[in-house]
């Protein structure tokens, strides 16, 4: 850091006398900087395999060394004992002497956690992904997804090919959504809809959420005809299933619409395009509702910068912010009314037809 008193800068940080207080103002040191970042992908690497490998659910209550773990894992102790510790400095696992045991952090990745993330920490250390990154200079030179030069065909591509990382994938997206599902619930009254439609809905988690907490309402869920025959599990009396591209089917007619972090999938044309989709087929009085992680302000870090980059190299997608938000809406012929904070890392952007 630079220290300065009264104004004088020195090397390491910087210091302001404020009346009878002293303000102090840290800053990194610049060489830590880079290498930190620099050597920073072994850090997340050892995170992939210990999920893989499934260390989290090899430890209960009951600290254990790198030795037992290792003999419980198929793994070698030494090898292990160093990756848990690197990730322990991180608040992943615990390291008491030569013994390891679970911080909140790292009960997150048993598999028998009720908001498990194990299968989440699993898909961003699949090929498809890892490979992506490696190909980063690919996007930045042409502004193309890294995974379409990676994988003929690109990232969906991947997992129709590769059934046991989709099974990986697809509950990844089902444990991320958990709690964010709740949230949205939560935070949202849908009693007042009478048909509500959840566009490239999945496997109907949110959707199937909301009907229960509008008990008066319907559904429509509304995907790829392959999404559609794997949900068919949830259709029932009062959520209809609809099979459909939205780029060239036409959407169900409903008061309210559904679209969970599906526009940062796509580029600005293609998500303008899926709006206006919405916006054919929406009756006057319709609300949109887009629930999606949103960029902010703050020059600081925060995970919707990073994630901007997943959806950059692997599909050619991106995070936006509010404005970025209400200019897609403008273009697609609806008007902006308000966002939602559902305390759960996404909001609510909700817009009427203009």
């Amino acid at each position: 850091m630079r220290m300065s008193l009264d104004g004088a800068n020195e090397e390491r940080g910087t210091r302001k006398v404020r009346g009878r207080g002293v303000h102090i103002v840290m800053e990194p040191d610049p060489v830590s900087t880079v290498l930190q970042i620099a050597g920073g992908h072994c850090l997340p690497r050892c995170l992939h395999v210990v999920a893989d490998l499934g260390v989290a659910d090899a430890l209960d209550e009951t600290p254990r060394t790198a030795d037992e773990l290792a003999a419980s894992v198929g793994a070698q102790p030494d090898a292990l004992g160093r990756v848990l510790r690197l990730l322990a400095a991180h608040g992943v696992f615990e390291c008491q002497g030569d013994t390891f045991r679970h911080s909140p952090a790292s009960r997150l990745l048993r598999a028998d956690h009720p908001q498990s993330l194990r299968a989440l920490a699993r898909m961003f250390g699949l090929p498809i992904n890892w490979a992506s990154w490696e190909a980063l200079n690919h996007t930045l030179q042409t502004g193309l997804p890294a995974a379409d030069k990676v994988v003929p065909g690109g990232f969906w591509a991947y997992f129709a090919a590769h059934p046991e990382d989709n099974g990986i994938f697809n509950a990844a997206m089902a444990a991320k959504a958990h709690g964010q599902v709740a949230r949205v619930v939560a935070a949202y009254d849908f009693s007042g809809f009478r048909l509500i439609g959840d566009i490239g809905g999945g496997r109907g988690h949110l959707l199937h959420a909301v009907l229960d907490s509008a008990p008066d309402a319907s559904g429509v869920l509304f995907d790829l005809p392959h999404v559609v025959r794997e949900a068919a599990g949830v259709a029932s009396a009062r959520l209809n299933l609809q099979a459909g591209d939205f780029f060239k089917d036409a959407l169900p007619s409903c008061d309210a619409y559904l679209v969970m972090e599906v526009i940062h999938d796509w580029g600005d044309e293609d998500a303008v395009a899926i709006l206006k989709a919405i916006r054919r087929v929406a009756p006057p009085h319709a609300r949109l509702l887009l629930i999606e992680q949103i960029v902010p302000d703050d020059p600081g870090p925060h995970w919707t910068k990073t994630l901007d980059i997943h959806m950059l190299a692997l599909l050619g997608g991106r995070q936006r912010t509010r404005p970025e938000y209400e200019a897609l809406f403008a273009r697609a012929g609806f008007l902006f009314g308000r966002q939602i904070d559902t305390f759960a890392g996404i909001s609510i952007l909700e817009a009427a037809p203009a």
